[in-house]
């Protein structure tokens, strides 16, 4: 198969170039080329920025493709313009949508079925509100999901969504469960807001390359929207009993007003499951018309705790305010 992968050096990326390189596909990958990729020499590198119709026309040229998949589309605009240079072109199309298409409906209870998507949309926030960008994500999401169905209707443009939570993996970019794994590493407490938390419902990234694979082939699923996910759902207490117990380390949890975590500028690095954006899914739709099996949470976080104690330790972003943190948990 001739595969065309939009964006694939961060998170999922790679994981996706992977799974259809060792099916045997032929794999190229459009980018900008400012994120350094190992992808390997085999795929091909086409370079343009997606958000302008013009490159990505020109830089496509006549090509056809077997399967696309675009994990870096968030918006209508950019929705249209694949429409518009790849119908008659490929086979099927598979866009990376996200469960916040959800948290922008009015009324929804968790966990969120793909039969709650219509309906009316909170209004948006002031722009200057801390909520304000979570809110356009979501927005922004549904009107690119709604541009791929009316093609479906209008012309059967080969679409499929599928609408993500968190996505946990070896390559998170946001370095979310490794900024756990470091704090629980050096032996100090979690600082957490005081408050109950959403619940934790995530998505492997290595069963979400695996179910774009099993998409790959045949009509299933096309002009269909699927929730992937998970089975367990936990709170983050859960998570980080879980978690501590994997990594045979003490765990220690103190709670902090969120205000306070925010006003020291502490929050989301110190915990960043303690979101107030996070959304829980119904995975049985993927799970009965797809036939997906899901990597149970205890199973792929071995691998990941077991990734991240096999290499030197990395300084990110999330962890630089660390004293500061454990200054304010002695004073708790």
């Amino acid at each position: 198969m001739r595969c065309l992968v939009i964006g694939g050096t961060r998170n999922l990326g790679p994981s996706i170039v992977r799974e259809l390189l060792e099916r045997g596909d032929q794999v190229a990958v459009f980018n900008r080329g400012q994120t350094p990729d190992d992808l390997p020499a085999e795929v091909e590198r086409l370079r343009g920025d997606r958000c302008d119709p013009r490159q990505l026309k020109q830089i496509l040229g006549s090509r056809n493709f077997d399967l696309v998949v675009d994990t870096t589309l968030y918006t209508a605009p950019e929705a249209e313009a694949v429409v518009e240079v790849l119908a008659d072109r490929i086979e099927r199309y598979i866009f990376l949508s996200t469960g916040q298409v959800y948290l922008v409906r009015m009324g929804l209870e968790r966990p969120y079925k793909e039969d709650d998507y219509p309906g009316p949309v909170m209004s948006a926030p002031p722009s200057d509100d801390a909520q304000y960008e979570s809110w356009l994500y979501g927005v922004d999401k549904r009107a690119a999901e709604d541009v791929f169905l009316r093609a479906w209707q209008e012309s059967k443009f080969p679409f499929t969504s599928l609408r993500l939570p968190m996505v946990n993996s070896e390559r998170d970019h946001y370095d979310r469960i490794y900024g756990y794994f470091l704090r629980l590493k050096d032996g100090g407490p979690v600082l957490v807001p005081d408050e109950e938390g959403l619940p934790l419902r995530h998505v492997y990234g290595d069963d979400v390359a695996g179910a774009i694979a099993q998409l790959s082939d045949g009509d299933r699923g096309k002009g269909r929207a699927y929730n992937l996910s998970q089975d367990e759902t936990l709170s983050l207490q859960e998570f980080l009993q879980m978690l501590a117990g994997i990594m045979n380390a003490p765990l220690r949890i103190v709670r902090v007003p969120r205000e306070m975590l925010e006003q020291q500028g502490l929050w989301p690095d110190c915990s960043p499951f303690s979101g107030r954006w996070m959304s829980s899914l119904d995975n049985r739709r993927s799970k009965a018309e797809l036939g997906i099996a899901y990597t149970p949470l205890r199973t792929y976080l071995n691998r990941l705790i077991r990734h991240f104690a096999a290499g030197p330790q990395r300084e990110i972003e999330g962890y630089k305010q660390r004293a500061r943190e454990l200054e304010l948990a002695k004073s708790r």
